[in-house]
């Protein structure tokens, strides 16, 4: 029996995204020169207890990968502040001093992160951070959840980040990418540059909503995203002037009509996204289907992480 036995080197992330109705895990290699290959993308139905993590971590081979999971919308509260002009390792102390004010619950009772916002040498813009802010209550169990199961979690991730890494494989040299995804927690929109979010916008619109059939419903959802498209867009521009937006992308999905409805009514070129343009698909033939894509989505961008840290 050998005492110190060398620690196995973990192959990528393993990405579990809990819904209501079930599990979503799957795995993303990075292959140099070539398509990120999706290794595999299951869906696992019914109640997300210990059990199902369980299942989750055998499925998707948790011990030799590192393992994140997503928050929901509703898990937390993601907030643009002006950055403390304070040393990097004193950030996280001085913006939870700033959150006294701004969170719907106590400061001291939140889990934080800060994530930069990354400026043009000639911007005039104030100086700012992203703030993320999740209930300890939220975050303990979801970790007790995967500890319970017997699955090392090394990361927490949100869906902004997890979008931000696959609109970042769309960005033009020089430009950034708008995109646009409906779950459902609603509508995210984020706005990446060089790789970095700069913007993120929840919109009261879920997807369930744009696959009504009915059409009056189905178009005063359009009109609402629309609208709210145009204010978001149209305030980003004047917050960063230096960034020029190539187009919008709207996340995979089996709606019908919105791309149609909001390139005649944006300035701004609108595209859906195949995921087959940016991934090997070879292993997981069921991910042609455009409504699972949209199930993975999330998973998939959440699973693109680098390096091992949370």
């Amino acid at each position: 029996m050998r005492l110190f036995k060398r620690a196995k080197k973990k192959d990528g992330w393993l990405a579990v995204a809990i819904a209501r109705d079930g599990v979503a895990i799957t795995s993303v290699k990075r292959v140099p020169d070539a398509k990120p290959l999706v290794h595999f993308a299951q869906f696992l139905p019914g109640n997300s207890g210990v059990e199902m993590i369980e299942k989750a971590g055998r499925e998707g081979q948790a011990a030799g990968r590192h393992c994140t999971t997503l928050l929901s919308g509703g898990d937390y509260q993601i907030l643009n502040v002006e950055a403390p002009n304070v040393p990097r390792e004193e950030m996280k102390t001085a913006v939870r001093w700033r959150l006294k004010d701004i969170l719907d619950f106590p400061a001291a009772e939140a889990t934080i992160d800060v994530l930069d916002i990354a400026l043009d040498a000639n911007s005039r813009a104030q100086q700012s951070v992203f703030v993320v802010a999740a209930k300890n209550s939220i975050i303990a169990p979801r970790q007790k959840l995967f500890l319970d199961a017997k699955v090392e979690l090394t990361a927490i991730d949100i869906p902004e980040m997890a979008q931000r890494n696959v609109s970042a494989m769309l960005e033009p040299e020089g430009r950034g990418i708008a995109m646009l995804s409906f779950g459902d927690d609603g509508g995210l929109l984020t706005v990446s540059y060089r790789g970095e979010l700069y913007l993120s916008r929840r919109f009261d619109v879920t997807l369930t909503q744009l696959l009504e059939p009915d059409h009056d419903r189905k178009h005063a959802s359009f009109d609402k995203i629309t609208l709210e498209l145009q204010r978001s867009l149209d305030h980003f521009e004047r917050q960063y002037s230096f960034i020029s937006v190539a187009k919008l992308i709207l996340g995979p999905s089996s709606v019908t009509g919105l791309e149609e409805y909001l390139s005649s009514n944006l300035y701004t070129p609108v595209e859906t996204l195949n995921l087959a343009t940016l991934f090997d698909l070879s292993r997981t033939p069921d991910l042609a289907d455009p409504a699972q894509q949209q199930r993975f989505f999330l998973a998939i961008g959440a699973a693109l992480r680098d390096g091992e840290g949370a």
